[in-house]
């Protein structure tokens, strides 16, 4: 799978997913040098001549979300001054993304703000996996690949065999998702209704379906703080689920996360490699990590040689 114009460079975010998808893609990581000032500010260098190449910024926006934003801003603009032929910033996690418009009066919509940043740093494209909301597609002036962790994830549910197996919306927002993979595996779908009084908190009011006896699959694109799946944990349980797992693509587990989920009835969270896990979480019985390395390598290998990328995801 050799590509002789391609090239795959990574910051600080991710390293491991980096080296990972290269190894896929049978090229080495390009060399570059990312760091920082003693006051912080971010330092790029390309060590490698990249002129006329087709290059891939590998480099989700995680915590700390400023400063790994900024090193893809620096290392998007250090690879236009040295004259890249196309600039992809592949971003398998979009830090900002739940700020994709006004909730209230005076609120910044910021998700369009890293977008324009992107753009303007020099990007050519952008790529990326289970956006927070898919119209965030429509905030860049440049293509924009979502893709999707659905068939990775799919796969682990259908080798679990999850006996009286019903999938799981969390909340009202991700019935779409939710539905799509009941409907893949044939299950039926509960969705939970629930108000947040306060970013961050939630409250279940109710559960839409019967979950009486069955094996509970919830479903999302994201675990922050964990709040909500531990409180749908609880009230699928109190029904009369015998087991309840989630499967999540990008695990944020910020704050008290990794505490409430290791005090949950959650059985077992399922997560991907978007976002390196910290130790907690690597050390915890409950997670289990998928990888997306050998997607997200053959999604690059269709964008640099032109190929259907929207093929992957259909039957």
């Amino acid at each position: 799978m050799a590509h002789g114009n391609l090239m795959v460079f990574s910051g600080n975010a991710n390293p491991i997913l980096a080296a990972q998808v290269a190894r896929f893609l049978q090229i080495p990581i390009g060399r570059a040098e990312v760091s920082s000032f003693s006051d912080g500010e971010v330092f790029v260098e390309i060590l490698e001549n990249v002129r006329g190449r087709d290059v891939f910024v590998l480099q989700p926006t995680c915590a700390p979300t400023n400063d790994h934003l900024m090193e893809l801003l620096t290392m998007i603009d250090a690879l236009k001054r040295a004259s890249a032929n196309r600039i992809t910033a592949a971003m398998p996690y979009f830090g900002y993304a739940r700020q994709d418009r006004k909730s209230r009066s005076r609120t910044a919509i910021t998700a369009k703000l890293v977008a324009d940043l992107i753009t303007t740093a020099g990007a050519n494209r952008v790529l990326t996996m289970d956006l927070h909301a898919d119209q965030i597609q429509g905030f860049f002036d440049v293509p924009v690949d979502n893709i999707y962790a659905s068939p990775i994830l799919l796969g682990d549910i259908w080798r679990q065999s999850y006996p009286e197996l019903i999938v799981v919306s969390p909340d009202v927002g991700g019935v779409v998702r939710a539905r799509a993979i009941a409907k893949r595996l044939e299950v039926d779908l509960a969705i939970i209704d629930k108000r947040r009084p306060r970013p961050n908190e939630s409250v279940v009011m109710n559960i839409i379906g019967d979950v009486d006896g069955r094996t509970c699959v919830l479903v999302d694109d994201m675990v922050d703080t964990a709040n909500t799946l531990c409180e749908a944990a609880h009230a699928l349980k109190a029904r009369g689920a015998v087991k309840v797992c989630a499967y999540c693509t990008h695990p944020v587990l910020s704050g008290p996360a990794m505490e409430r989920i290791e005090r949950s009835e959650l059985d077992e969270l399922v997560i991907t490699d978007t976002i390196p896990l910290r130790p907690d979480a690597q050390a915890s019985s409950k997670i289990r990590v998928l990888s997306i390395a050998e997607l997200l390598a053959e999604t690059i290998r269709r964008i640099a040689e032109e190929d259907s990328v929207s093929s992957l995801f259909m039957d």
